[in-house]
């Protein structure tokens, strides 16, 4: 592995921000942490950077120990939300500082600011001063200054979040086109599930100090481990055991065992078959045009869902319809944040 976080803890005063947290990056990889604000995941940024000192545990890097290393000295890459840029250098003497401190040859580092500005798709702002730039402009000028110098990990502290949606879409197609063409091992704090998901090779959902559930995009959309994950990743129906008895009891077939009060079934809006019909399960309460897709709140048996349909559907406001929900598509949770349900046979 080639960046190990091991048991890694963090107080403050009586509040711990991190609670023996472990992760693992490989090589290449593009690793987003996610969750709430106040979940820890900035703090962890922090202590793999070297900004500040960890209570316990240890960073790995190639399997030798980072504990005693200053961060100028760990090559790491880091892009604020704030970009940091110099205000009082141009864009190539920002991109260049790195080189310019390492004692780059001129003509080398005019090489390779070109070449990043070409990268970052702005050459034609090389003379600029940053208060000339856009927002997002400034952000692109922050992460080629972060690469310039070859780092061995690239870290991102919700370098996005400042910028509005359509730049937010555009840019985080690029840090993802960059990352991708030089191979650079990142990790980027989020708090922003739909950029995890577009981005990320994996995803560690944290809250409250701790690592929730890790693993591909497509294993917390689709098999989330527990309550917390489900909501934050997207929306989801979340049914009790009873309310899947009263209006769906065919999927009670694949109910892993345990107390009623300790599991919950995650239904994901698009799983729900939606089919007009006067004698349905369901009435539609209300329904939301979002381009793509429709999306109905509908009152069923089981309780109040949210059923997502592309293309043309001709259910209206008030008509009775009948759900239908495949078992497969049911995934049933641990209601508890903290205690994972144990992976089930296939």
């Amino acid at each position: 592995m080639y960046l190990t976080v091991r048991d890694a803890t963090k107080t403050f005063g009586t509040f711990t921000a991190l609670d023996r947290v472990s992760i693992e990056i490989e090589r290449g990889e593009f690793v987003c942490l996610l969750g709430p604000s106040g979940c820890g995941k900035t703090t962890l940024l922090r202590l793999i950077a070297g900004l500040a000192e960890p209570d316990g545990g240890e960073i790995l890097l190639e399997g030798e120990s980072l504990s005693n290393l200053p961060a100028r000295k760990r090559g790491f890459g880091i892009v604020f939300q704030s970009y940091s840029l110099f205000p009082n250098m141009t864009v190539a003497e920002n991109i260049g500082y790195g080189l310019k401190i390492r004692g780059t040859a001129r003509s080398e580092m005019s090489q390779r600011v070109s070449e990043l500005l070409d990268l970052v798709k702005l050459p034609h702002v090389a003379d600029n001063f940053p208060g000339q730039l856009s927002g997002g402009q400034q952000q692109r000028i922050a992460l080629a200054r972060a690469i310039a110098v070859d780092p061995r990990v690239l870290l991102l502290d919700e370098p996005l979040s400042a910028l509005d949606a359509k730049v937010r879409t555009e840019l985080r197609a690029e840090i993802r086109h960059v990352q991708r063409s030089l191979g650079i091992p990142t990790l980027m704090v989020t708090h922003d599930q739909e950029e995890a998901l577009a981005l990320a090779d994996k995803i560690i959902c944290m809250n409250h100090g701790i690592v929730v559930q890790a693993g591909t995009p497509e294993d917390l959309y689709h098999r989330p481990k527990t309550r917390f994950v489900a909501e934050f990743m997207g929306i989801s129906n979340l049914l009790s055991c009873d309310a899947i008895r009263r209006a769906f009891p065919h999927l009670l077939t694949m109910r892993p065992e345990g107390a009623d009060d300790s599991l919950v079934a995650c239904i994901r809006p698009e799983q729900i078959d939606v089919t007009p019909a006067q004698d349905g399960n369901a009435t539609v309460r209300a329904i939301s045009f979002l381009g793509n897709l429709r999306r109905l709140e509908v009152d069923s048996v089981a309780g109040p869902l949210v059923v997502e349909t592309h293309g043309t559907n001709s259910c209206r406001e008030g008509d009775c319809v009948s759900l239908g929900i495949a078992p497969e598509a049911c995934t049933w949770l641990a209601d508890d944040i903290a205690r994972p349900m144990a992976e089930t046979p296939a």
